[in-house]
């Protein structure tokens, strides 16, 4: 650590010697942790040889809690090939080499002392039922280095000299992309920032839609086709893209940012589960945007239990169905025109097995009569943030669905064809996440920059420049997982386990990243005509949909104990 007056701007005071080769040789004994922790957890809750329903739920801090760790090692893991992949092309830099120092420095020290997994609830290993000789493993030389090392003071403020040089505050450090993610990711941040930046916030004040014409040009973009295969009128891109399309957007506003998301996740429910008709007939609607499609699974009583549904879809004599029941947390409901509708259609069943999936239509509405179609009605749930496409109560009281607009023709298949879209929809949260957690940083920094306290910016002083550090630190933490698991999907590979991962670390960063970013604003931070007060709320619902924290990390516990 440099003495006072020592010039922290010298590389050789900050960046550990071999970094690569440490970093390296300090993923072995994180991986023999988890391997002990997942077995330690493997026997709290098992019986008969077998995992237990109600020994997990028993045990569920000792069971999330390996769920966060196996994240930190995937994540180290992930930033360990990010880094060496840099290295290999020569654009390992110095921004990018203390990016990697502290990122592997704050996560083993939170491993062996503590992981928060909420504002107040820490993982820690004794909680997994592992010894004081198990953790003793972690006290290789590479690991105490880093930890002891790896996220300095003087390593933290040198990081954000760095970032105050890099023109435009936009991404901090090179992603490793390659080139063709790179440029569509320039298309959008200049979107973004011309078209989004400077009405976000007077979208989010007056609780405005995102105007029409916003979406009219995403979709001249392609943006609603985007992973859609070209045979049916998209741009089939990889799920990369759309991971780097969905951080740009949201890093200018999360709403925009989102607007892609339901038509992803019914493109997905067609493509994997619709008939040769179904997928010719919606498809090339979904990808030029003719139509808007919204998904309707939620209902008020059940929440992320879906297996418990109560809407029931009746066929009649004419072979179409009749829908009666309750959703609610409808996503744009009112201007849409399909409705991706999960429904009991076997009334005898009490789980998951009896529900069917139907490509409802119905007619986009307006401010005077937002659900104009018979047999349905709506009311909009007020809320924090996430504004721009608002949020609905749904009411169907004999709403009719063509027959031939059941998902695959085939009842009791609409549990089945929703689990198959959960890897895309995570992956997609957990972008959006990045680009909330990006909007964030550079919000904070721009503020740290131009306000003056005590004769100078309030980024210069150690406690706002760490905050600021630690931000771009996470936040390519959390891209680098993201960027994986889309790597593992493009590529065939089941990738639950990395996509949920992925939403649950990024999802806390994002929220991390607002709040502190607040914190440098301070108490203008709090006043509705700062950007940071609207960032703020909409980081929040990013641990809420899409799989709260809690269901997540139970859904990772379960894949990690098998």
């Amino acid at each position: 650590m440099a003495h006072d007056g020592q010039d922290l701007t010298m590389t050789q005071t900050v960046l550990l010697p071999d970094l690569l080769t440490l970093t390296g040789a300090a993923v072995g004994p994180l991986e023999t942790l988890l391997e002990k922790a997942t077995q330690s957890v493997r026997d709290m809750v098992s019986e008969d040889g077998r995992v237990s329903g109600t020994k997990l739920e028993q045990n569920q801090m000792a069971a999330h809690g390996l769920s966060w760790l196996a994240t930190y090692v995937e994540a180290l893991r992930q930033m360990q090939n990010w880094a060496t992949r840099l290295n290999d092309n020569g654009q390992f830099g110095e921004m990018e080499q203390l990016i990697h120092q502290i990122a592997f420095g704050e996560y083993l020290w939170q491993v062996y002392g503590g992981i928060p997994m909420s504002q107040n609830e820490m993982m820690r290993l004794q909680d997994l039922g592992l010894s004081q000789d198990d953790m003793r493993g972690l006290m290789e030389p590479a690991v105490m280095t880093l930890s002891q090392s790896g996220n300095t003071q003087a390593a933290r403020t040198r990081l954000v000299e760095l970032m105050q040089d890099n023109a435009g505050h936009a991404t901090f450090g090179t992603t490793g992309l390659d080139e063709e993610l790179e440029m569509i990711r320039e298309q959008f941040r200049r979107y973004a920032d011309e078209r989004v930046v400077p009405n976000a916030h007077e979208w989010h004040l007056k609780d405005d839609y995102i105007p029409m014409e916003i979406l009219e040009e995403l979709g001249e973009m392609g943006v609603f086709g985007l992973t859609i295969p070209e045979e049916y009128g998209g741009l089939g891109l990889s799920k990369a893209s759309m991971v780097v399309v969905s951080e740009e957007l949201s890093r200018g506003y999360i709403g925009v940012g989102s607007l892609g998301t339901r038509s992803e996740i019914a493109a997905e429910l067609i493509e994997g589960g619709g008939t040769e008709e179904q997928k010719a007939h919606w498809l090339p609607k979904i990808a030029s945007a003719e139509i808007l499609p919204t998904a309707v699974f939620t209902e008020p009583n059940t929440g992320s239990d879906l297996g418990s549904l109560r809407t029931r879809a009746v066929k009649n004599a004419d072979g179409d169905w009749e829908v009666t029941g309750n959703k609610t947390w409808i996503t744009h409901a009112a201007r849409t025109h399909v409705m991706t509708l999960l429904a009991r259609t076997n009334p005898d069943s009490t789980d998951h097995r009896g529900l069917s999936m139907f490509l409802a239509e119905k007619t986009p509405g307006d401010d005077e009569n937002p659900f104009p179609t018979e047999g349905m009605t709506g009311g909009e749930i007020e809320v924090l943030g996430y504004r721009g496409m608002k949020e609905f109560e749904l009411g169907f009281d004999g709403f009719k669905v063509k027959g031939e607009n059941l998902l695959g023709g085939v009842e009791g298949q609409g549990f089945k064809q929703l689990m198959k879209t959960f890897e895309a929809a995570r992956i997609q949260t957990a972008a959006r996440a990045i680009g909330v957690a990006q909007n964030a940083l550079e919000v904070g920094m721009q503020y740290a920059e131009d306000r003056k306290q005590f004769g100078k910016s309030l980024v210069n002083f150690p406690r706002v420049s760490g905050k600021l550090a630690m931000m771009a630190v996470e936040i390519m933490v959390a891209r680098q997982l993201t960027y994986f698991s889309a790597w593992e999907k493009d590529n065939g590979h089941r990738c639950d386990l990395e996509a949920g991962m992925a939403k649950l670390l990024g999802a806390r960063i994002a929220w991390a990243s607002a709040d502190n970013a607040l914190q440098i604003h301070g108490g203008n931070g709090f006043a509705l005509e700062y950007q940071i007060s609207r960032i703020l709320c909409d980081a929040r619902i990013l641990n809420i949909f899409e799989g709260a924290a809690e269901i997540q990390a139970q859904v990772i516990a379960r894949r990690l104990l098998g």
